[in-house]
């Protein structure tokens, strides 16, 4: 199973960077562009566009698969007996790689170093379509970050200077993911727990589908080569997991425990669903804030009426949105909000935004207004979508119980912090 290269284009639709098509003529890249820029051309919404295109205009069929990330969009044709997420799975790694590189991945950003970009294309993907090297820690060894140093002395012709050490080599630790020699004067792991709640509450208020997922990211900084046993509070809540390759899955299976020797600096641990214990029907998460959507259409218009509030007790929801998709031929909305927060149309994607900073417990928050359209007879969407943020909560309540680590003679200082997020589909 192979793909056939990587393309990536800039926010008008035209090719920064690409893998070397070396088993194909040279219009292939360009009909996979050409079909996804018509393809968003012919759509109302960018969003409404299929992930996976069909594409033709050679002899054998293919596929344009493509994801879009901030302002720049990537596709990876596919052509034979190939499955998607095959190159879907790619594409994420790749955008992870870029992201390790470079931070804040833009246009500018890839033009400004086009050398690093190309040899990482050469490094994690060859030229018959397969993934090769994809651990950020191995292709560090392999492809020098981009600095102020590095550009320095490649551009004064001693570009041999800028290796990071003389006896460091590639694939020189026997552990594909971490490094050989790592050393720290303050040995510390921190674990990130970040959960989100994706639902559909139907216009009763009863969730019809409520799903938890959850990953925990981590940043390791521990010297040598550590050996560690990490045991959660709950981890029988957790069911549908991925892990990390260091991570032994013959452990977990059998104790419920993780077991691995974790790479250096940043990575994913695993991810996880979470199956509340003692939930209501079909494994249900309840939703942390109740709508009161009233939506009324008129010849030409509507009015809205919604009112807000958190179910929570304790914690403070931040960056709240409600949208509202208005219809095609919406023409514009007028509002009044309370408690400061704060509204805006969006013309291009027809979208009434309402955002509140900070939602408190036992607090009622309203949004009352108008909207007009062009058409008689306005469609506006059937529910709002709300998205939140819950900082140092899980829906899991998953903690860490123990830390053991082997084959290092200092104890490590562990920390641990968890964050909610929630997508939600409000029917009214």
């Amino acid at each position: 199973m192979a793909i056939d290269g990587l393309i990536i284009l800039d926010n008008a639709g035209r090719a920064i960077a690409q893998s070397g098509f070396h088993s194909f003529p040279p219009a292939y890249p360009l009909l996979h562009t050409d079909a996804l820029n018509n393809a968003l051309a012919n759509s109302s919404r960018s969003g409404d566009v299929d992930p996976v295109l069909y594409v033709s205009g050679l002899d054998t069929p293919s596929a344009c698969c493509h994801v879009k990330r901030g302002d720049l969009r990537y596709l990876c044709p596919v052509s034979g007996d190939v499955d998607p997420l095959y190159a879907f799975a790619f594409m994420h790694t790749f955008i992870d790689i870029l992201h390790e590189y470079f931070g804040h991945v833009s246009a500018e950003t890839l033009k400004e170093n086009f050398d690093v970009v190309y040899q990482l294309f050469e490094e994690t993907l060859d030229a018959g379509g397969h993934p090769l090297t994809t651990s950020p820690n191995a292709l560090r060894d392999i492809v020098l970050p981009p600095t102020l140093l590095h550009k320095v002395l490649s551009v004064a012709g001693v570009s041999g200077l800028a290796t990071s050490s003389a006896t460091s080599h590639p694939f020189a630790s026997p552990i594909p993911w971490r490094k050989a020699g790592v050393r720290y004067n303050n040995n510390e792991i921190l674990f990130d727990v970040i959960e989100t709640l994706d639902a559909v509450v139907n216009k009763n208020g009863t969730p019809a589908v409520s799903t938890v997922w959850g990953r925990v990211e981590s940043n390791c900084k521990l010297s040598g080569t550590p050996d560690l046993l990490l045991t959660f509070t709950n981890a029988s809540t957790l069911t549908d997991c991925s892990f990390h390759p260091c991570v032994r899955l013959q452990r977990w299976s059998r104790d419920r425990v993780l077991s691995f020797v974790p790479p250096d600096g940043k990575f994913k641990l695993m991810e996880y669903r979470y199956v509340p214990v003692s939930a209501s029907s079909m494994n249900q998460v309840s939703v942390p804030f109740i709508l009161r959507p009233n939506v009324r259409v008129d010849e030409h218009g509507g009015s809205i009426d919604v009112t807000l509030s958190s179910r929570l007790t304790t914690r403070t929801m931040e960056s709240v949105f409600v949208e509202l998709y208005l219809g095609e031929g919406a023409t514009g909305a007028s509002c009044i909000v309370s408690h400061g927060a704060s509204w805006t149309y969006n013309p291009k994607t027809s979208t009434l935004i309402w955002e509140l900073k900070t939602v408190l417990p036992s607090t009622n928050y309203s949004l009352r207004g108008s909207f007009t359209s062009s058409v008689a007879t306005p469609r506006p969407s059937r529910a709002f979508r709300v998205r939140f943020d819950i900082p140092q909560h899980n829906f899991s309540a998953l903690k860490i119980e123990q830390l053991k680590l082997t084959g290092e003679n200092y104890k490590p200082y562990k920390g641990m912090r968890g964050n909610s997020l929630g997508n939600i589909e409000w029917r009214w």
